[in-house]
């Protein structure tokens, strides 16, 4: 009579919890990468959001020039409504209601990603006026825990 019976069932349990473990490290593996690839589209996002908006300022020049009193400076861009006589080729259209303008839509196309924060606090245009120097922030709630204490930040620069 064989004493060995049952062993192999053994080695299949061992087998399986092994493999397992496996599958749960690549879970985890997983996981982690699908947070970084989010985490890595909202900074492009976020990036592509702060250009826009830096170019936006720098072709309306009459408006930018104003530095501190600037209506990009002044108006939060939630705050900021579209301009009717600004969304056509117009004469009316002022420097400054170009400004609102481009806040108004600026803010529409950046509440369009579900993790930028767009609390005046957080998304917010300033400018030093010695230096002439423009800041666009941005900041969004990457592990979607709606505390604002540990959320990255994107800041471009760029001088007049």
């Amino acid at each position: 009579m064989n004493k060995n019976t049952g062993f192999t069932l053994i080695e299949v349990l061992i087998a399986m919890l092994v493999l397992a473990v496996g599958l749960l490290g690549l879970a985890g593996l997983q996981a982690t990468s699908l947070k970084n690839n989010q985490s890595a589209y909202n900074r492009s996002q976020a990036t592509q959001f702060a250009y826009d908006m830096a170019d936006r300022i720098r072709s309306n020049l009459a408006e930018a020039n104003e530095l501190a009193t600037s209506t990009y400076v002044t108006i939060n861009p939630n705050a900021a409504a579209a301009q009717a006589d600004c969304k056509t080729v117009s004469t009316t259209c002022t420097p400054a209601d170009l400004a609102k303008n481009d806040l108004a839509q600026w803010y529409q196309d950046l509440i369009t990603l579900p993790s930028v924060t767009t609390t005046p606090s957080t998304t917010r245009i300033d400018v030093d006026a010695p230096t002439r120097v423009y800041t666009i922030t941005i900041i969004w709630d990457d592990d979607h825990d709606g505390d604002a204490t540990n959320n990255p930040t994107f800041q471009t620069k760029f001088k007049l």
